[in-house]
């Protein structure tokens, strides 16, 4: 019998708001319930913003609300060369490509082609499309950028990945989506374009790393904020490609503010610590986010 693996995965570059509360005492308590068992792990690939310091706060933040983890806790930046491996497996299969558009660039792009009045399509999220222009080039310039050291990201050619998982894949959904989607859910990665597999500096991205990281694991259930519903997508596509084992998802509902937007790091919405040093309890918090509190 399989035991039941969940796992609770922030990223060390801010402090925990309610809304990490809820996911991590979420998973913590649908572990306990399937006696399965509970991981933490850091997402740090960021490691211009992430610091020891943030990690060290999660860790405080999430013993003081009762959360008990297995050891050693997983770090992102410690394991770079599982993440380049993988990337070297969709490299020498061609269905990923080097990126030097800028951010600026692609504006720009997308204007050019929107002048004639089609809006430009965009991903699940709203953003954008990233337009072919890189795709299109030549091998050779390719490399000789490269070799001149210009910046890049490499980017999953979608229509190349498609055609390697041509047949219809799903997963298995037992929470929602934002529609209230649940149940076998057809994945259609193909919304979301040619996405950022990596980086010049950095052999991954989130979307690369969180399905690497869940195999290596063994993590059997995925317990998520539903902001990430659509983009199990890609992550079903790259299983697929490199054939790793596919979890059970669960998408939560987001913990909003009074204006009905998802809590952020980057707004400095209230912080697990802050309410603790208010006189919060561990119960109040629980209450906050609308989990009973073991008696």
């Amino acid at each position: 019998m399989t035991v039941p693996v969940f796992r609770f995965a922030p990223s060390s570059n801010g402090a925990l708001h309610l809304g990490h509360a809820y996911s991590a005492l979420l998973n913590h308590s649908m572990a306990r319930l399937a006696e399965g068992r509970f991981l933490l792990r850091i997402e740090d690939i960021d490691t211009t913003r992430c610091s020891p310091e943030l990690e060290a706060g999660i860790y405080r933040d999430l013993a003081w609300l009762g959360v008990v983890w297995e050891e050693p806790v997983r770090r992102q930046s410690e394991h770079f060369e599982d993440y380049a491996e993988a990337l070297e497996r969709l490299a020498d299969a061609e269905i990923v490509y080097p990126s030097f558009m800028s951010r600026g660039e692609m504006r720009a792009c997308i204007a050019d082609m929107e002048a004639g009045g089609t809006p430009w399509p965009r991903d699940p999220d709203g953003a954008p499309l990233f337009p072919s222009v890189d795709k299109r080039r030549p091998k050779a310039e390719r490399r000789r950028r490269i070799e001149e050291g210009e910046p890049f990201a490499w980017r999953l050619d979608m229509e190349a990945a498609r055609a390697h998982v041509a047949r219809p894949f799903f997963w298995e959904e037992s929470g929602s989506g934002p529609k209230g989607e649940t149940g076998r859910i057809a994945a259609r990665p193909e919304d979301w374009g040619d996405v950022v597999i990596a980086r010049k500096e950095v052999p991954t991205s989130y979307h690369l790393a969180v399905v690497v990281d869940d195999a290596l694991q063994g993590v059997t259930h995925v317990v998520r904020g539903r902001d990430l519903f659509h983009a199990t997508a890609v992550h079903r596509l790259l299983q697929e490609l490199l054939g790793l084992p596919v979890p059970r998802y669960h998408h939560h509902a987001l913990i909003v503010d009074e204006d009905g937007r998802k809590l952020s790091k980057s707004r400095g919405d209230t912080g697990i610590a802050a309410l603790r040093e208010a006189g919060a309890t561990p119960g109040d918090i629980a209450r906050m986010v609308g989990l009973e509190w073991p008696s």
